[in-house]
């Protein structure tokens, strides 16, 4: 073990932070600034509108461009109701896996790149390597942005960004997008023998779920045999329902949440638009009876997808080091679409795999941490030559 023994020691430490995305992920932050201005690196924070949590970015090396941004978020999703076999905020060792909560998802990668900031310190960079830690990636990519705006403003043009989900190491040059709503429907309250006088929320939230099933089915028709993905289309889901009060009352209230996953290529705007337009029908009908009812639709997140490039430095990069000779695309979402948008070249590539991400005992395999190390040993020496 001592050949990984820092990046185990960083592993425990980044994973003993909770930061489940509905707490804060300062004191992560704060340790992270201090190791790394105790290495006189300078660091960058980009927080949120109240200050309760934070993005960081630094550079290790020249300010020059052509540099590699290696991107992991800070945040993870609740241990509450899994059926853990250890406490998920200590890192627990057996059977060549390490278990806890961010294990794979995703704070392995950006703990190797943090233990070997000495060796980058120590290898006469050329071009530099910048930390980007983000907040809030597990509930829609909502941090990053903000991060990603200063770097292209404030940093020359690094060649690549890694962006260090669990891939096993593959290279992933495609995501979907990600776009999630909440909407509330208000109808007018009756005793339910009164159906005349009364407008259910829940029959018009009925009608506003089926129409998301409707869209979904429609692309499943016409989907590209060619895509890459799976599935090959984009999907649109409900999976929280609410509404109602007791069997006899028409209901006044309802809402529902409901998320699309978009391939490359679909437009996010027009599904949006489609659904808008079908519910301001739903709404009208319902105000043919009391016209106070409404359709209310808040739209959450929205993340765009990365879409595979033909000329791609990233995927350059990362298929070099790797030794990998092709790439591959995945069904999640990520920060990596959003820093495309933002004109950078990029790709998905880190250890662990994403079938242990959010799950109870999550863990990685201690081969993947070695596996992890070398690369990021790999970009190193490429950068310094």
């Amino acid at each position: 073990m001592n050949d990984i023994k820092d990046q185990l020691d960083w592993i425990s430490r980044l994973v003993a932070f909770d930061t489940t995305s509905s707490v804060s992920n300062l004191a992560l932050i704060e340790d992270v600034e201090a190791y790394l201005h105790d290495h006189g690196v300078e660091t960058f924070r980009v927080a949120n509108d109240d200050g309760t949590k934070a993005n960081l970015y630094a550079l290790v090396g020249p300010k020059v461009p052509g540099g590699v941004v290696l991107s992991g978020h800070t945040d993870v999703v609740p241990v509450a109701g899994q059926d853990w076999d250890s406490d998920p905020f200590q890192v627990i060792e057996k059977d060549d896996r390490l278990y806890g909560r961010g294990v794979a998802d995703m704070k392995t990668f950006s703990a190797i790149g943090l233990s070997l900031v000495p060796e980058m310190l120590s290898a006469n960079l050329k071009r530099p390597i910048i930390f980007a830690l983000s907040y809030d990636e597990e509930i829609g990519c909502l941090g990053a942005p903000r991060m990603i705006s200063e770097i292209v403003e404030k940093l020359p043009k690094p060649d690549a960004v890694i962006v260090g989900e669990p891939t096993s190491m593959k290279v992933i040059d495609g995501h979907k997008g990600i776009a999630s709503f909440r909407v509330k429907v208000t109808g007018y309250t009756t005793h339910s023998s009164q159906t005349d006088r009364g407008v259910s929320a829940v029959e018009a939230a009925a009608k506003l779920i089926n129409k998301v099933a409707e869209m979904r089915a429609v692309r499943a028709a016409r989907a590209d045999e060619n895509s890459p993905f799976d599935p090959p289309y984009s999907t649109m889901t409900v999976n929280v329902v609410h509404g109602g009060t007791q069997l006899n009352i028409m209901a006044g209230e309802a809402y529902f949440e409901w998320d699309m996953r978009v391939v490359p290529g679909d437009s996010r705007e027009d599904i949006i638009e489609e659904f808008t337009e079908y519910a301001r029908g739903v709404e009208a009908e319902m105000r043919t009876k009391a016209s106070g009812c409404r359709v209310e639709i808040e739209q959450m997140t929205n993340a765009p997808s990365l879409a595979p490039q033909a000329d791609n430095m990233a995927a350059d990069i990362a298929k070099a080091i790797t030794g990998h000779n092709s790439t591959d695309v995945v069904g999640y979402a990520a920060e990596a679409g959003q820093f495309q948008e933002a004109g950078l070249s990029v790709v998905i590539c880190g250890p662990g795999s994403i079938d242990q991400a959010h799950q109870a005992n999550e863990f990685i395999t201690l081969e993947q941490v070695r596996e992890g190390t070398k690369f990021m040993r790999r970009l190193i020496g490429r950068l310094s030559a």
